[in-house]
């Protein structure tokens, strides 16, 4: 989006605008500290431990954070962050509304983040992610992540057992 943007008028505009009139969903970085409560309700929806507003806030406060937010008439509808050090990132979290899920936003999303990244200097990207989340290992797979390794008994799962955390890496260069 910001590649629309002239310098002399505010990024909130043009996203106001976009919104305005261009109803599809999009992809915008996500700087506002301010949207903590709305990032943690959506992440809520998607993990049995899921983050507090407080650490949304703190996240976006930091510097090494990078995110973004996929947006759709003015309400949230999914989000990245990521942690850079040096030429590395770390994906901490991804998430869409239930009503996003399944229709292939969560492609641009990545997509989007990832090109991010790239231009920003990161060379690779980790992550880690349930062994039995299907669609997130197949979104990560059409997107260049491979597996490396694994964290037995690393997620605590809503009924109290445990799953394994796969990890995995993908190159940007």
């Amino acid at each position: 989006m910001s590649r629309h943007a002239s310098s002399f008028w505010p990024l909130d505009w043009w996203l106001a605008w976009w919104d305005a009139f261009l109803p599809e969903p999009y992809v915008a970085p996500l700087t506002d500290a301010g949207q903590a409560s709305a990032l943690a309700r959506l992440h809520a929806t998607a993990f049995a431990r899921p983050w507090d507003a407080h650490e949304f806030e703190r996240l976006l406060c930091e510097r090494s954070t990078h995110a973004h937010a996929l947006w759709r008439a003015g309400t949230l509808q999914g989000f990245i962050l990521s942690r850079k050090a040096a030429d590395e990132a770390e994906i901490l979290t991804v998430v869409l509304s239930p009503a996003a899920r399944g229709g292939g936003l969560s492609h641009r999303l990545l997509r989007t983040h990832l090109a991010d990244l790239a231009r920003a200097g990161i060379a690779h990207v980790h992550l880690e992610v349930d062994e039995g989340n299907a669609p997130a290992l197949k979104l990560y797979a059409r997107h260049g992540f491979a597996r490396i390794g694994a964290r037995t008994g690393y997620y605590l799962k809503a009924d109290g057992s445990r799953a394994t955390a796969l990890t995995m890496r993908a190159d940007l260069a």
